[in-house]
């Protein structure tokens, strides 16, 4: 009978609210939806004492770190952290950039050298077991001489999904697999839901009033508001909002935004990045203006979807300022939602934040395109029948109502921000 190890800190990590900066599950270590509980790996049940398993924990967390680092720089790759370790210490470290293309476990063991061999290899991801940009990473972790190995998670990808544990185990190896387990599951979800599904993670962000406000009221007869005074979170929860859209590959939103806003829709965070900010466009008719700012600004990073001809003046007058003008398949003037997302995941685009207001946020819910929601609730009420964020959801024909599972809630600045998810994006069968 083999004893199956299951590591004491993995528990205590789907307990934690907060850690790398990123917001995690209070209950399951999983997702929406059907569960799973993680398949600890085959070790001798006495080979993690107390001491091992809290110098686990505190590897693997830098591990997580390091993994952290690839926002925005690993994409369509997932985000990946290593750390080599011999008699306690810390002898190599790295990460995966797409244009490093080095994998983060190559990078540890090459950094630690000769001292790779008898070490621990923690790996916030199962290493691969096949060739693709590069060769396989368990071939690298076997010729190297480490004798044990500790995984946050199976890979997600089906090519691998295991497959490198069970290289690593008939080579003599000790895999222990499961420590901090909702933190790296929620660092790498968008490149779960298109490894999968080739489709990317959509993410509704919306702020709304305590009484369920989109925008603020304009007082009649004064002059419009100066742009400080029409937002309606505060500056925690828009710098909250920057690092979101850091860490997404697309941005979405519709030709009402654009007209009423005239918005950028850029990434100021200041940090590098691999690729722009995709910023797309639900324009049905042809509206965008040519002196919108998006327009003015568009530097190969503006696409627009529409049911409008490819070859209409207009279409043809946004191409030549540099715009990306697709049509898109539909019912009338309505365009299948499914079909862009469809389309953003064949450009391999992993994530996408939804930045929209009602008409397309419920559009989007209806289309079931919707993965995860993050809702920023401001201490403010506009007490007047403006656009509320359920407007629209009658007539675009969401008809019940849609719950989210593993709710997390965080506070910026005043305001605090509820987030769920609609579907489980982890799921394989």
């Amino acid at each position: 009978m083999r004893a199956v190890l299951v590591h004491p800190e993995s528990r205590r990590a789907a307990r934690q609210n907060k850690r790398c900066g990123l917001y995690f599950y209070t209950e399951r270590p999983g997702l929406a939806g059907a569960w799973s509980p993680p398949k600890y790996m085959n070790a001798p049940a006495s080979s993690v004492t107390a001491p091992t398993a809290a110098a686990d924990a505190v590897f693997m967390d830098h591990a997580l770190e390091l993994a952290a680092r690839g926002v925005a720089l690993a994409s369509p790759n997932p985000m990946v952290g290593a750390v080599s370790v011999r008699e306690g210490k810390i002898v190599g470290e790295g990460f995966h950039t797409y244009e490093g293309g080095r994998h983060a476990e190559i990078v540890a063991l090459e950094t630690a050298g000769e001292a790779a061999r008898g070490a621990t290899l923690y790996v916030s991801l199962e290493p691969c077991c096949h060739t693709g940009r590069t060769g396989p990473c368990t071939k690298a972790v076997i010729a190297a001489g480490v004798t044990r190995v500790v995984v946050a998670i199976e890979d997600p990808n089906p090519a691998v999904a295991g497959r490198g544990f069970k290289q690593l185990r008939a080579a003599g190896i000790e895999v222990v697999v499961g420590l901090r387990e909702a933190e790296a599951r929620r660092l790498n979800e968008a490149f779960a839901r298109w490894i999968i599904t080739r489709r990317p993670l959509v993410t509704l962000k919306s702020a709304l009033t305590l009484d369920g406000q989109l925008v603020l009221p304009h007082p009649r007869g004064r002059a419009r508001r100066p742009r400080k005074d029409r937002w309606i979170s505060s500056p925690e929860s828009r710098a909250e909002v920057q690092r979101m859209r850091h860490a997404s590959d697309a941005l979405l939103t519709g030709i009402g935004t654009v007209l009423v806003d005239d918005p950028l829709l850029t990434d100021r965070t200041g940090l590098p990045r691999r690729r722009k900010l995709l910023r797309v466009v639900m324009d049905s008719r042809l509206q965008l203006p040519l002196r919108s700012k998006l327009v003015r600004s568009a530097d190969g990073d503006v696409l627009v979807f529409t049911r409008a001809r490819e070859d209409s003046p207009k279409a043809r007058a946004l191409r030549r300022a540099g715009i990306e003008v697709v049509h898109v398949a539909g019912r009338g003037a309505k365009p299948d939602l499914r079909a862009v997302v469809a389309e953003l995941g064949r450009r391999e685009i992993l994530s996408v934040l939804l930045e929209a207001g009602a008409t397309l946020n419920s559009a989007s819910l209806s289309a079931g395109i919707v993965d995860k929601m993050r809702v920023f609730f401001a201490p403010k009420v506009a007490g007047f029948a403006g656009t509320t964020a359920g407007k629209r959801a009658a007539s675009n024909g969401l008809r019940s109502a849609q719950e989210l599972q593993h709710i997390t809630m965080a506070q910026f600045g005043v305001d605090f921000a509820i987030e769920g998810y609609l579907h489980d994006v982890y799921r394989t069968r």
